[in-house]
C-alpha cells in the first residue's frame, strides 16, 4: 500500500518525554493500528490533511466538531483495522486518488489525477467523476459504519465571495452525487473553505488545477467507536 501516515509532532514529543523507555523508532515505524494504541486520544491532525493550509478560516465551522478526538487503546487498535482495510480498498479501486491515513480516519484528496475534477468556475460533476465516485460509493456501501465529510476548494482565479460560493456547490455536487447512489444522508457533514486552503502554487496552471480539488474524510461512526470499546472490554 502506500498511504501516507501523518506525524502529530507535539504529541510524540509529549509522549517522549513522558514515557523516555519507549523505544522512539518503534513509535515511528508503527503501523497505523499500533499508533492508536500507543499514542492515545490526540485529535486534530485529520483536520489539517483535510483542510490544508491556514486551519481554521473559511467554511461553515463543522469539521472540529464532527472530527473529534483519536479513540486509543485496545478500542483503537480494532477501528485502526477496520479504517487500513477500507484505505486499502480505495487505493485498489481508484488507484489516482491520495490516500492518507490520519489518526482514526482516512483522508482522500480527489484532483485531475484521480477522476474527480473541476474546471475554471465549474462544479458540476462530469462522467469521468461520476466513473470515480461510482467507485467510492461501492466502497462506502461496504463500510457502512463511517461518517462521511466533504469538503470544497478552488484555486485564486476570482474574488473571495465567488470562490467561497464556488467552493460550497462543489461540495455539495459530490456530497449530493453520493447520496444519490443510495448512501445515507445522515453519514455526511459538508464544508468549504473557497480559495483560503491551497496545497499547491495558484501561480501556475498546474497548481491551480490542483487546487479545484475536493477532499473526503472518513471517520468512524459512534456506532464503529462504541461496538469497537465493548469489544475491546470483551
Amino acid at each position: 500500500m502506500k498511504m501516507n501516515i501523518k506525524n502529530i509532532g507535539i504529541t510524540f514529543l509529549s509522549l517522549v518525554m513522558a514515557l523516555s523507555l519507549i523505544n522512539c523508532k518503534a513509535v515511528e515505524n508503527a503501523n497505523n493500528k499500533q499508533k492508536g494504541a500507543v499514542i492515545g486520544a490526540t485529535g486534530g491532525a485529520i483536520l489539517g490533511a483535510i483542510i490544508g493550509n491556514n486551519v481554521g478560516k473559511g467554511g461553515n465551522g463543522e469539521l472540529g466538531a464532527v472530527i473529534g478526538g483519536v479513540v486509543g487503546g485496545g478500542a483503537g487498535v480494532l477501528i485502526g483495522n477496520k479504517m487500513d482495510k477500507q484505505a486499502q480498498k480505495i487505493e485498489e479501486e481508484i488507484p489516482g486518488a491520495q490516500v492518507e491515513r490520519v489518526d482514526n480516519g482516512i483522508v482522500v484528496t480527489f484532483d485531475e489525477n484521480s477522476g474527480v475534477y473541476f474546471a475554471t468556475a465549474k462544479y458540476n460533476i462530469n462522467s469521468a467523476s461520476q466513473e470515480t465516485l461510482n467507485k467510492l460509493a461501492n466502497v462506502f456501501k461496504e463500510y457502512p459504519d463511517t461518517n462521511i465529510l466533504v469538503v470544497g476548494h478552488t484555486d485564486s482565479v476570482g474574488s473571495d465571495e465567488s470562490n467561497m460560493i464556488l467552493s460550497k456547490n462543489r461540495a455539495y455536487a459530490v456530497t449530493n452525487y453520493l447520496k444519490g447512489k443510495g448512501l445515507s444522508s445522515g453519514r455526511f457533514t459538508t464544508n468549504w473553505f473557497g480559495e483560503s486552503q491551497p496545497m499547491h502554487d495558484n501561480a501556475t496552471a498546474e497548481g491551480r488545477a490542483k487546487n479545484r480539488r475536493v477532499n473526503v474524510a472518513i471517520v468512524p461512526s459512534e456506532k464503529m467507536i462504541e461496538e469497537a470499546k465493548q469489544q475491546a472490554q470483551n
